[in-house]
């Protein structure tokens, strides 16, 4: 590209998947393709694009318009807490909003712990969390990471608050009434199951 210019890759003639996909969206596959085989896997092409895991906790989770009037700068934050690598990029980003803008909310204090949940669960092969104020279920994906040995341990020292649904669903009954306790509770289940190091 350095040398030939980028040619009808950006043009009106584009032909195969960049012109069906968009050249942002056909970018992204390319990245995800070119990691996968860096790292010796085979890209896999049925997960979905972009997002990561799905997770609803039925709690407010969002910039406030009142704590950031500018429809622009909320939208940048939005998206740069969505592309937080790790925890220590979304603290960062958590300390420039006080120092920008002040305290957070606590919809924006949600929607930090809501992105690290998410980052927590896309490490362990989880692509959808649903909890609301009595509990709720963990989908995990084929290729999880997470041992069922540990799955079956919580479900054997806690057979009224956890269970199997099916091969990939793990639920749980836990009273969680207020926000905090849902992003406590599932913090620690998820804590839990991540494999040692």
């Amino acid at each position: 590209l350095e040398i030939r210019g980028a040619g009808e890759l950006l043009g009106d003639g584009q032909s195969g998947q960049i012109q069906a996909v968009g050249f942002t969206l056909y970018m992204e596959m390319l990245e995800r393709a070119v990691k996968a085989i860096q790292k010796g896997e085979q890209p896999n092409l049925d997960q979905p694009m972009g997002g990561g895991p799905e997770i609803n906790l039925r709690v407010p989770a969002l910039i406030p318009e009142d704590y950031l009037p500018d429809v622009h700068a909320r939208l940048i934050l939005y998206k740069r807490i969505a592309n937080a690598a790790d925890e220590d990029g979304l603290n960062e980003l958590q300390v420039e909003m006080i120092d920008r803008f002040g305290l957070l909310p606590d919809a924006a204090k949600h929607l930090i712990r809501l992105t690290l949940l998410k980052l927590q669960a896309e490490k362990l092969g989880i692509t959808k969390i649903d909890a609301g104020p009595q509990g709720g279920r963990i989908e995990f994906a084929a290729d999880t990471p997470v041992d069922p040995m540990a799955l079956i341990k919580l479900i054997q020292t806690q057979p009224k608050r956890y269970k199997f649904e099916g091969a990939t669903v793990f639920k749980f009954q836990v009273p969680m009434e207020r926000p905090e306790e849902r992003f406590n509770t599932l913090e620690a289940l998820l804590e839990r199951l991540a494999p040692a190091e």
